[in-house]
């Protein structure tokens, strides 16, 4: 592909999207600029402090349980207080509490604030997703999920690296620096990210019946619908696998008489393909029908880990890391889009909770359930099990697709959006009174 021609879809990949959402995708990037504390922490207390890996584990759960249940409670405060003020007390407040992190030195105040981290810092992330899903047209909200999921693996790749040459300092350097990126995305936000939240219309005269998108949504609703829960247990199954790159996978390694820079090497192609490919796929996926990506999404996640089970060698195990990642690339922006699309307006945030919390839990369950099978059975049947879960999701998204057309969903109502996630021609249901507007879809990359 010539200069001109790449030249060309770079500026059609980023085109036709709204101030407002490059700078929620500034602020997105500098978060993860410095996100340090979460990748370094087991290290931290069992290098610096000395701990056992049992007690890093258990700080590392107690860190993805309140992440868990941040996920709910940020989803109603999301809609109920609106994106920004919800965002700005999770920017605040995990600037609080990783800097006091770095200071605790009693276990059982490590242990707490530890889960405080958690809450904080994934507090933001229904109200990220319910703001893009605000102020970005239907027809363009999976390339721009994708170009915010890009940015926070651009920002993890960036951090990772260092945050080994910050910790030469010390790990309160660590911490301190990780608090002061996040106070500088919480002033950008301030500064330039207006509220998104729709403004509910006034009931006009006589009518009798809200439309569904109009109408209050509450987490007993959001339980009850039965083909968002679907898409919430499916993400749970995929995210499950996923998880097990950060636990089984490096054991596994190990266990192989493969070193810690081994998995370093392989685990790195998950990030380089992210940030290589992540923009050009997006142009493949946006405007298509989400259920038939999400099923070769799942198929691929559960194939690159049922490889594992022949790897022995570095090659082979980054082979494996790259087969799951381009589901991962997948299945990323397709269902958060997807999301966006089942979700009533003046629901959006408690929807985006729900659907963080089927990462939140999986990153709780899945260390967990991946130690037993591999204690239990060993590293192999571990990986054989990973495939026939990408296989049962895979046969739940084509499920899925059938109830997707047998009627519209909630989101599609007055957003123009047709059989693709992504096939809008229309905006979204708009914000009011000084809110964001929503940008009408231009510039869309076709495929």
């Amino acid at each position: 592909m010539s200069v001109v021609r790449l030249r060309q879809a770079a500026k059609e990949s980023v085109s036709g999207l709204p101030r407002e959402f490059w700078w929620l995708w500034t602020s997105t990037l500098v978060n993860r600029l410095g996100g340090f504390v979460a990748t370094f922490l087991a290290m931290y207390l069992t290098v610096d402090r000395g701990y056992s890996a049992m007690f890093a584990g258990l700080v590392g759960a107690l860190h993805g349980l309140g992440g868990a249940v941040a996920a709910v409670v940020a989803g109603v405060l999301t809609d109920r207080l609106g994106r920004r003020p919800t965002l700005l007390v999770s920017q605040l407040s995990t600037a609080v509490t990783v800097a006091v992190l770095g200071f605790v030195q009693n276990p059982v105040a490590i242990a707490v604030v530890a889960c405080l981290v958690g809450m904080t810092s994934n507090a933001s992330r229904p109200a990220v997703q319910a703001m893009i899903a605000d102020i970005v047209a239907p027809g363009d909200r999976v390339r721009a999920f994708a170009l915010n999921y890009w940015a926070i693996n651009l920002g993890f790749a960036v951090s990772a690296a260092a945050a080994g040459l910050i910790a030469r300092h010390g790990y309160l350097t660590l911490f301190l620096a990780d608090a002061g990126m996040t106070l500088l995305c919480a002033v950008i936000v301030f500064g330039k990210v207006p509220e998104s939240r729709p403004e509910r219309e006034p009931a006009a005269e006589g009518a009798a019946v809200e439309s569904e998108s109009e109408r209050e949504v509450g987490l007993g609703a959001v339980l009850r619908d039965r083909r968002f829960m679907a898409v919430v247990a499916l993400s749970f199954l995929v995210a499950t696998l996923i998880q097990q790159a950060f636990v089984a996978l490096p054991v596994a390694m190990g266990a192989d008489g493969l070193s810690s820079t081994d998995f370093g090497v392989a685990i790195a192609m998950n990030g380089v393909l992210i940030v290589a490919v992540q923009i050009p796929v997006t142009r493949f996926l946006e405007h298509r029908e989400p259920a038939p990506l999400l099923m070769v999404s799942a198929l691929l996640t559960g194939a690159g880990f049922g490889l594992t089970a022949f790897a022995g060698s570095v090659g082979m195990y980054a082979l494996a890391v790259m087969v799951w990642t381009i589901g991962e690339i997948i299945n990323s922006p397709t269902q958060m889009g997807l999301v966006a699309r089942l979700s009533p307006t003046h629901g959006r945030g408690r929807y985006q909770g729900m659907y963080t919390l089927s990462w939140s839990l999986a990153s709780l369950i899945a260390p967990l359930a991946g130690g037993a099978v591999m204690d239990s059975f060993g590293a192999d049947a571990l990986w054989a099990a990973s495939a026939v879960v990408g296989l049962v999701a895979a046969g739940g998204y084509v499920a899925l697709g059938r109830a997707l057309r047998s009627r519209p969903a909630a989101g599609d109502v007055g957003g123009g959006v047709g059989a693709g996630v992504g096939a809008a021609s229309g905006p979204t249901s708009g914000p009011t009174s000084g809110s964001v507007p929503a940008s009408p879809a231009v510039g869309a990359g076709s495929s």
